[in-house]
């Protein structure tokens, strides 16, 4: 399992500074007044939560990644961090920046990643990652229609699904199309 180990903690972590990094995102859009894409960015903030939480369920340790997301305080210090360094522009760039970070995970991150833990037999670890790639393309395309028109994102609330991080608008579907996850047992983000 050493490839797959070694892209399993560099999966977390990348998911663990997706989530402070949408936050940020989310507090910039809420100062320049897109609550739509605000909502968005939380509830894709929360789906990378799940997505890092999954990664290190499989790793099967206790990673400082996660420690420091359930954290209010090391959550708002990196979020401050950011912001100083530069890293929150405006939300149009945020959105760029959003979609094209997730058009990278599923596109050439997660492939890989999978391919290894097929030859590695590691099934725990390939879905892990299958989920994450699957959701990221789901998040890639509500970032870029949420470009195309941000002021028209509606501030409808988000569900999350907690096995594999599936992001629905409005309402839960009956059952998690990737995972089967009952749709009671969905997140709300508002």
């Amino acid at each position: 399992m050493n490839n797959t180990r070694q892209n399993l903690e560099k999966a977390l972590y990348g998911e663990a500074r997706a989530s402070i990094r949408y936050q940020a995102f989310a507090k910039k859009a809420d100062q320049e007044n897109f609550a739509g894409v605000a909502r968005l960015f939380r509830a894709a903030a929360m789906a990378e939560n799940v997505h890092a939480h999954s990664h290190q369920r499989v790793l099967a340790t206790d990673e400082q990644a996660i420690a420091d997301l359930k954290s209010q305080q090391k959550t708002a210090d990196a979020i401050a961090q950011l912001e100083s360094e530069g890293e929150v522009k405006t939300t149009i760039e945020n959105l760029k920046n959003a979609a094209e970070g997730e058009t990278f995970e599923f596109t050439k991150m997660y492939p890989p990643m999978i391919k290894d833990a097929v030859a590695e037999k590691q099934q725990d670890a390939r879905h892990s990652f299958e989920y994450s790639m699957t959701v990221e393309m789901a998040h890639a395309r509500l970032f870029k229609k949420a470009l195309a028109y941000p002021a028209a994102v509606a501030t409808e609330t988000y569900h999350i699904c907690p096995l594999c991080g599936h992001t629905a608008p409005d309402k839960p579907p009956g059952k998690c199309p990737y995972c089967g996850v009952d749709a009671g047992k969905f997140i709300a983000v508002d």
